[in-house]
């Protein structure tokens, strides 16, 4: 080293970040001809104890080519700076946050207009969210040698309302209930067991598919579809929509079905009135006001005793028992009032008889057909082809016999049930008109004039009548 007059620190003036992740040295008042070696660096950067990330090769820049750097703040060292720990999170299995209403998009890129809502569906302990746990921080370190410390991740936690449940660790959330998951005020997370539509079900609401009970406080427009898991209550009434209930279904305005309604439900059915629909209950059907030209099927029974009471036209089948006001009208509309077996059971056996007909419909022909390639055989006149064709014919036919016998075999069980009857009847509390068909099990009877108040019973092997009490 040349001349110097002066103790290093006065050339060199070594300080450090207030992070501690960087060592930076000022060159200043270096003299012509003066020189500095890299050991004596490294011991003047020692004493003040930097120890870590130092830059080697500038450090041996400065010492060959001290003049290049005077009257320059250097960076002699940089640290290893901490890495922040990941906050916790959670995550759902539905996307809760509010969305705007779409159509939903088909396959082949048309819009469906009426399937504009995703309820988020969820049964009775089913995983509604998870909680990821937040990470520790990576520590880093100072110039100086000490550590430095990142922040630890916050943690993510379960904002609970109604209907919610958390295992024991508080790592993920389940449904209490079946219902449809909710986020409320406050990022609260429920399952509630209702859905409510304030107003009409037409296309801002569209197809509604859930699987708790469903409350419609308006009208549900044409073309409209409400699949419940729970009951459908709907304050205002139906068009030419379908509804469909594992529960039960009530219509406080009625249905005005334009020959296009299908309301069916696992348990009762109430409605003010019914028009032109297909109206199915496992339970009872309740109705205040009318029954018009409509099919409607009850497990049990069907009920419209009200101050009007009336059903005209269409077909009205019962379980047990139908009663009602008046039945028909003067016009001689044909109706026809069915009880003493499931309808279920009653429209098997109708179609069981239609396919009867059919398979002893095909059995004629298959036997023309086979009477017709014996004679070939007897003559001699029967080639290769023929022959194929002759025990195919034999094969279908034998299988056309096993399901004709499986067939008649459920008929003869269905026309038993049929006889069992005796329980089921027809009231009648005001008047049956002419035009009406009672049917009681395997026993039918026409009504060819008005009567008044009358049961309609079976009663040794017929339909007898005995005035209403």
């Amino acid at each position: 080293m040349g001349e110097r007059s002066m103790p290093l620190d006065f050339y060199f003036t070594v300080s450090v970040s207030d992070d501690k992740l960087t060592a930076l040295m000022q060159i200043s008042n270096v003299e012509e001809g003066f020189t500095v070696s890299l050991k004596q660096l490294e011991e003047l950067i020692s004493a003040h104890h930097i120890v870590h990330g130092l830059d080697q090769a500038q450090l041996v820049q400065i010492a060959t080519n001290l003049k290049s750097f005077n009257s320059q703040k250097i960076v002699i060292a940089k640290g290893t700076k901490p890495i922040d720990g990941d906050n916790g999170y959670i995550q759902y299995i539905y996307n809760l946050d509010k969305e705007e209403k779409k159509p939903l998009e088909l396959d082949d890129g048309k819009v469906d207009y009426k399937e504009v809502i995703s309820l988020h569906n969820v049964k009775k302990g089913q995983l509604i969210g998870q909680r990821f746990l937040a990470t520790e921080g990576i520590p880093g370190r100072a110039v100086t040698g000490e550590a430095l410390y990142g922040k630890a991740g916050k943690e993510a936690r379960f904002k609970t309302g109604k209907n919610v449940v958390t295992d024991p660790e508080q790592m993920a959330l389940y449904a209490a209930i079946d219902g449809m998951v909710v986020k409320t005020d406050r990022d609260k997370i429920n399952v509630f067991p209702v859905y409510e539509v304030n107003g009409d079900v037409d296309y801002n609401i569209g197809n509604v598919d859930f699987i708790g009970t469903v409350v419609i406080r308006g009208n549900v427009l044409p073309g409209f579809k409400i699949r419940a898991a729970g009951d459908i209550r709907v304050t205002g009434g139906v068009e030419a929509a379908e509804l469909e209930a594992d529960g039960s279904i009530e219509i406080n305005a009625g249905i005005v079905g334009q020959n296009k309604a299908h309301v069916k439900a696992g348990g009762n059915v109430k409605s003010a009135f019914i028009q032109d629909a297909i109206v199915e209950a496992g339970g009872e059907i309740f109705v205040s006001q009318s029954v018009m030209h409509s099919t409607i099927r009850a497990a049990k029974a069907i009920n419209c005793s009200g101050s009007k009471g009336l059903i005209v036209g269409g077909t009205i089948q019962a379980g047990e028992r139908v009663t009602a006001r008046t039945v028909g009208n003067s016009m001689s509309t044909t109706t026809i009032i069915e009880v003493g077996v499931l309808p279920e059971l009653r429209n098997e056996l109708l179609h069981l008889r239609n396919q009867l007909r059919i398979h002893l419909e095909n059995m004629d022909k298959t036997d023309k057909a086979l009477t017709l390639l014996d004679q070939l055989a007897a003559a001699g006149q029967l080639g290769p082809d023929k022959v194929s064709m002759r025990i195919k014919l034999n094969h279908t036919k034998k299988q056309a016999l096993e399901e004709q016998n499986s067939i008649k075999e459920r008929i003869l069980e269905i026309e038993k049930s049929l006889e069992d009857s005796e329980k089921a009847k027809v009231e009648i509390l005001s008047t049956i008109y002419g035009g009406s068909k009672i049917v009681i099990g395997r026993y039918t009877k026409f009504i060819k004039d008005p009567t008044n108040r009358m049961t309609f019973h079976l009663s040794d092997g017929d339909i007898s009548m005995t005035p209403y009490v």
